[in-house]
């Protein structure tokens, strides 16, 4: 696997830091997983970091430290809400997914556009983006459109173009209210995406005005 796209190192370093709300964190790991360049770049990070914990001046615990962590421990398991897993939605194309998505809960699949569905990533933890797969047949041409937040795109399979550049497996995309873009399909099979995203969709143009109220991702 060729990988001409990357996170920005900022977006890696704040993954390594663990700064990362749980939807980007759980894209750009994806991507790291299959990206030796990024991967390396996550390591030196998190090695200067643990070198800066080692020159600290250590700080004092609280007294009642050890027996708060012991009591967390102890404390019973409550029930779980989930489906059982025999009853949970399956991702689109499950049989090829990164070892890493194979082990998310998702929602059931919902058609949001002509020829585009997309299958919602059940995180508790995320905050304020949400992380979804999202599949599109050949040839699908995307509206224009910005962000009114931001949207990280890797793709799983297939690929797809735009302004900024040819995409394909392990590649990953950055979007947000700078970035005006028309993502166009490739025509020889469907294109699956994962996508952390916060805010919406920015359509343009009179048809992208027409039809905003019905695209909801």
């Amino acid at each position: 696997m060729t990988i001409n796209h990357h996170p920005p190192e900022d977006l890696l370093g704040d993954f390594a830091a663990g700064r990362l709300d749980e939807a980007d964190r759980l894209v750009i790991g994806v991507h790291a997983a299959q990206c030796p360049r990024c991967k390396r770049f996550i390591a030196a990070i998190e090695q200067l970091a643990g070198a800066a914990l080692e020159q600290a001046a250590p700080v004092a615990m609280a007294d009642d430290a050890f027996a708060t962590i012991m009591a967390a421990i102890d404390e019973p398991e409550t029930t779980s809400t989930h489906a059982p897993a025999s009853s949970r939605p399956v991702p689109l194309l499950d049989d090829d997914l990164p070892e890493m998505l194979r082990k998310c809960r998702f929602a059931k699949s919902r058609r949001v556009a002509p020829g585009v569905k997309m299958q919602p990533i059940v995180l508790p933890g995320a905050d304020t983006s949400r992380a979804f797969l999202l599949w599109s047949a050949p040839g699908t041409r995307m509206l224009e459109h910005s962000h009114t937040g931001t949207e990280l795109t890797l793709v799983l399979k297939g690929s797809f173009s735009h302004q900024g550049g040819d995409f394909r497996p392990g590649d990953f995309d950055f979007g947000d209210g700078e970035v005006d873009h028309q993502p166009i399909v490739g025509s020889d099979m469907p294109c699956l995406c994962l996508v952390a995203m916060r805010g919406d969709l920015q359509m343009h143009g009179w048809l992208g005005r027409l039809i905003s109220p019905f695209v909801r991702l």
